[in-house]
């Protein structure tokens, strides 16, 4: 089947957080939401289940989870064995589930910014305390200082929160970079806890890394947090899992996620299900598209926009563009909001390092981040 990528679809008025939030004369590029209709499969499948008429209680699907077993096993070499799965309504409740779990109140939250804003304010909002080394700029990306990883650690850091592939300056970390920060997590005796949500957006040349793979002593620290979200842009439908193969943190998350993890809803299930098993057609059509959107921000920013540098793009949708020789008279996100009529995410709300910098989704037609570019242009050359 043939994809339409290329026709504006009209979001607003239809509930979209991502178009609601502004005004109707606003582009959003913000939020990370594609603007692609999605797959026949899952489309097919939510139809099916909404013509049952049925919306009971449910429980995790067993073809769902056979079908996440294999999945992990066919891409990475990973067995997973069922009663190693735990289903969540997305990863952000994962997220702040771990650090509860895993870090006493005062205790220490290691990451790296510039990263996902929930990584930075939600251990500080629930009185965990924050070592917060930065990523380092390289050229057109970043490294892992890690030095300065192993010095920010205290005794009181108990997690690693690992983002991978990195939101949002779009790495994919190599088997030795994984590797280092797996040693650094062991030698201090700290629980990794890691982001993939965005693991199948991958470009060409490079490939995703479950760091819990490395080894059987990393996977006993370790829990995956994965979705179909980001993948087949089903956000909406709250549908994530935690992968976690150690008995001791086992019993841990279900203590500190008894009656506070509500689980999946059918709905969600079910579209998991039909975009994992029938939805790989859509992902490599849409991962071609965004390529070409990609391709399109490398040759335009320099052209039109030529005091701005993108990031190199391993994967993802979301372009993290370095504002800060641009001449801009105060904070890149606001005026390019006010001045374009743009909206993109403010690079302050990634943490350190993240100042002069917003991050663009180029998930949506080419004819929309076009009019957006040449909306920036135009602002810019007004200064």
């Amino acid at each position: 089947m043939q994809y339409d990528f290329d026709t504006e679809r009209n979001r607003r008025g239809s509930d979209s957080a991502k178009w609601g939030k502004y005004g109707n004369d606003v582009l959003p590029m913000w939020v990370a939401d594609m603007d692609f209709i999605s797959a026949e499969p899952i489309l097919r499948a939510l139809h099916e289940r909404v013509d049952r008429g049925f919306f009971g209680y449910t429980q995790p699907m067993e073809e769902l989870c056979a079908t996440i077993k294999r999945r992990l096993k066919s891409l990475y070499d990973w067995e997973v064995q069922k009663e190693d799965l735990f289903f969540l309504p997305g990863l952000v409740t994962g997220l702040n589930f771990a650090f509860q779990a895993f870090a006493r109140p005062g205790e220490g939250v290691l990451v790296q910014p510039p990263v996902y804003h929930h990584f930075l304010k939600d251990p500080i909002f629930h009185g965990r305390s924050l070592n917060d080394p930065t990523l380092v700029p390289k050229g057109d990306t970043y490294e892992i200082d890690f030095d300065a990883l192993h010095k920010a650690i205290t005794e009181q850091t108990k997690i690693f929160i690992l983002c991978n592939p990195h939101n949002p300056v779009a790495r994919v970390y190599t088997p030795m970079e994984l590797g280092k920060l797996a040693e650094i997590c062991l030698r201090h005796g700290l629980i990794i806890c890691s982001d993939e949500i965005h693991c199948d957006l991958i470009y060409p040349g490079y490939r995703h890394i479950p760091i819990a793979t490395l080894s059987p002593e990393v996977a006993a620290r370790t829990i995956t947090l994965m979705a179909p979200s980001k993948t087949y842009n089903l956000a909406g439908l709250r549908c994530g899992f935690a992968v976690i193969q150690n008995s001791e943190l086992k019993k841990i998350w279900r203590k500190t996620t008894l009656g506070l993890n509500p689980g999946l809803n059918i709905m969600g299930q079910v579209a998991a299900l039909a975009g994992y098993k029938e939805g790989q057609e859509w992902l490599d059509q849409v991962m071609a598209y965004l390529k070409d959107n990609r391709d399109y921000l490398l040759k335009s920013i320099p052209e039109r926009l030529p005091a701005i540098r993108m990031t190199r793009m391993e994967a993802t949708y979301l372009a993290w563009l370095n504002c800060r020789e641009a001449g801009i008279p105060g904070n890149p996100f606001e005026f390019f909001l006010k001045e374009a009529k743009v909206a993109l995410n403010d690079g302050v709300e990634f943490g350190k390092g993240g100042e002069g910098f917003v991050r663009l989704n180029f998930a949506c037609p080419r004819k929309t981040l076009i009019e957006a570019i040449e909306r920036m242009s135009a602002a810019l050359k007004r200064l």
